[in-house]
């Protein structure tokens, strides 16, 4: 997997933003202020996911694979980081409402709950660390799933080209991770219950289906929340499937219905996701901005 990363490997700089602004203009005020407050969450969310690998992952895990992985894993999220600042300095340019969005787990209390779900598990000293790589596969495969889902709604309408490549490109990234601590996870002897599982993953369904369905609705940027919600059931579910467990969702979502919004992981194929018609599937360098 780590060679998978390294070939998957993409700067800031390969990100073309010049289009976009003139699209931001256009959009309705509702449309800018979800697509400004994901940001803001992303922008937050993956200083977090680095503070768990260097404060955490790194100093427990001794085996060199998953050492280089996770060394990996700090430079992308870095470059991730760096990308969505990049958007909120093109789009935003109030200075205020830049910091605003800047300082989120602050400021945003729908970002600061998610944001206090994550740093709960860093800094809990009892759980294992089976549990906490539950948590953080939760964290990049549900948490980040619905956003990632919104964004390609974008895309699916014409809109913002850089954003949209950009998300790609990350989306890639983050199932990857995703990917690799499911991995991570198989090979533990000592394995949190399945009753343990479950409760985390249902628990990160619930606050990622308030977050964007009550916080900050997908009705803003013409969405379905009810869609949103199964679909969020339903990343939740493949997500227990590859940890090695049932399915969590009772009833089964509709998936008739969820087939017009579906994302899909797998090892040989990178990530795919769905949106009607349109579909986009994501192979190490082959992806490329239109």
């Amino acid at each position: 997997m780590y060679k998978k990363a390294e070939a998957s490997f993409w700067t800031a700089e390969e990100v073309d933003l010049s289009k976009d602004l003139q699209h931001w203009e256009s959009l309705k005020d509702e449309e800018r202020y979800f697509i400004s407050h994901v940001l803001a969450f992303f922008a937050a969310s993956d200083g977090i996911v680095n503070e768990n690998l260097v404060e955490r992952f790194t100093q427990e895990v001794q085996v060199t694979e998953a050492r280089c992985f996770y060394g990996f894993q700090i430079a992308m999220e870095n470059i991730h980081s760096e990308m969505y600042s990049l958007l909120i300095d093109t789009y935003i340019k109030e200075p205020k409402e830049r910091e605003y969005l800047f300082n989120a787990i602050e400021t945003l209390p729908c970002v600061k709950k998610k944001a206090d779900w994550a740093l709960n598990w860093i800094g809990n000293k009892s759980a294992t660390y089976g549990e906490r790589v539950v948590a953080f596969a939760a964290v990049e495969g549900i948490f980040f799933s619905g956003s990632f889902a919104a964004i390609f709604w974008l895309k699916k309408r014409g809109l913002m080209p850089g954003l949209t490549f950009s998300n790609e490109l990350i989306s890639r990234d983050e199932g990857l991770h995703c990917d690799f601590a499911c991995l991570m996870f198989k090979h533990l002897v000592n394995k949190p219950s399945t009753e343990t599982v479950t409760k985390i993953i249902k628990n990160a369904v619930a606050i990622e289906q308030e977050f964007l369905t009550e916080a900050l609705p997908v009705k803003l940027i013409g969405m379905n929340c009810e869609l949103m919600k199964q679909y969020i059931e339903f990343v939740a579910d493949r997500l227990m499937l590859e940890l090695g467990f049932s399915k969590v969702t009772t009833p089964e979502p509709n998936h008739g219905c969820v087939s017009g919004l579906m994302m899909t992981m797998s090892r040989d194929e990178g990530l795919t996701l769905t949106l009607s018609s349109s579909s986009f599937t994501f192979r190490k360098r082959q992806v490329s901005q239109s």
